[in-house]
């Protein structure tokens, strides 16, 4: 039998169906189009429910739920808050916003996670708070993260961006933290196009955030602003896609762990490279099915790359490290050596919900011939 793979297999795709549509369509009729509307309470409390905690606070975008995150904690000039340095630059420039200083530490060798271990390296008397990365949807060790910020008397604000749904021992991501930081981005697990969540078990936090993400309006006193605040707040359309995918959540963490495990079985016994890795007391998600390409510096990577690109495939690179990059190239230690090999060796390979077992055999299967190429 012959199979019909896609000509080009982007290296994600949102997974959208009729109800999300029908939502959007039913918030339009309403008139309720801004931030305000049935489904903007509705997808709060699903989300809230989900994760396993008291309160979830939507907003426009993952990168303003860190940023509120930390203004709620009196986070600002003077302070230093660890991130990991092999992350999206969001979490770094979330802590620059504020007036902080990000430090950065390196990751763990099997998990790509930031390192309890340079954490404990990386500690001030100025140190405030710790906002572990959960990357490509596998758990940080929040076990000795949590330890060491109890010890230190230090904040956590998980960066769950990409860990919709992972768990550690047995509880959601996102509800370790004092505050922790979703995101809905249209590769997201679940997607509201642009979006994101902020969640906390602390009802005061809780208040905080809702009047800093609406201007700082006080809710008992309208168009009184007692705090600077800022336009924050996500649309009823957006929140109306968020409730129809929540009612998906579950398939959908379901069809990334599928799509791991084919490719964990296709491409297990490929030599050189290293797959991802779940602990036995995880549960990992997969956002992005990523491999390290051991033997490669990174302009073979590139070359690797090229190569599946001319055969229909699209990947992406790891994040470059934080302290590669202009803004923050004062920062450059000798902290980060594992992180930068990870940087340099690894890709994502293509991870849409919608994939299919053929696609994902094909994939591996040119992935291997690539690799025999070069």
């Amino acid at each position: 039998m012959i199979v019909l793979v896609k000509k080009f297999i982007p290296v994600s795709e949102p997974n959208l169906k009729e109800k999300e549509l029908n939502y959007v369509m039913d918030a339009v009729k309403s008139t309720w189009i801004s931030s305000k509307g049935k489904y903007i309470d509705k997808f709060e409390k699903m989300f809230a429910g989900y994760i396993g905690v008291n309160h979830a606070i939507s907003v426009s975008n993952g990168t303003v739920a860190l940023h509120l995150a930390l203004l709620a904690l009196n986070i600002g000039l003077g302070d230093e808050v660890i991130v990991p340095n092999l992350t999206y630059i969001a979490t770094a420039n979330s802590v620059t916003y504020v007036g902080a200083t990000p430090v950065f530490a390196d990751s763990e060798k099997d998990t790509w996670n930031i390192d309890p271990k340079s954490i404990e390296r990386l500690l001030t008397k100025k140190t405030k708070a710790i906002i572990p990365v959960h990357l490509y949807g596998n758990p940080c060790n929040m076990k000795a993260i949590m330890k060491i910020a109890n010890k230190n008397n230090l904040f956590v604000v998980e960066d769950a961006a990409e860990a919709l749904g992972s768990e550690y021992f047995g509880r959601k991501i996102g509800s370790f933290g004092d505050i922790s930081a979703f995101s809905f981005y249209g590769n997201k697990t679940i997607t509201t196009g642009e979006g994101g969540m902020v969640v906390t078990n602390d009802r005061e936090i809780a208040n905080k955030l809702r009047v800093l993400k609406g201007q700082g309006m006080n809710p008992n006193r309208r168009y009184w602003f007692g705090i600077i605040g800022y336009n924050y707040r996500m649309t009823n359309m957006q929140a109306a896609i968020g409730c129809a995918q929540m009612e998906r959540v579950d398939e959908l963490v379901r069809a990334k762990r599928n799509i791991a495990k084919l490719y964990n079985e296709y491409l297990m016994n490929i030599p050189d490279i290293t797959i991802p890795i779940e602990k036995i007391h995880t549960k990992n998600t997969y956002w992005m099915y990523s491999i390290i390409l051991n033997n490669y510096c990174r302009e073979k990577r590139e070359k690797f790359r090229e190569k599946l690109e001319k055969l229909g495939i699209e990947t992406r690179p790891f994040f470059y490290l934080i302290t590669e990059m202009p803004p923050y190239n004062k920062h450059k230690s000798d902290e980060c050596k594992i992180a930068q090999l990870l940087a340099d060796k690894g890709i994502n390979l293509p991870s849409s919900t919608i994939l299919k077992e053929e696609e994902v055999k094909y994939i591996c299967r040119k992935v291997e011939k690539c690799l025999k190429e070069l």
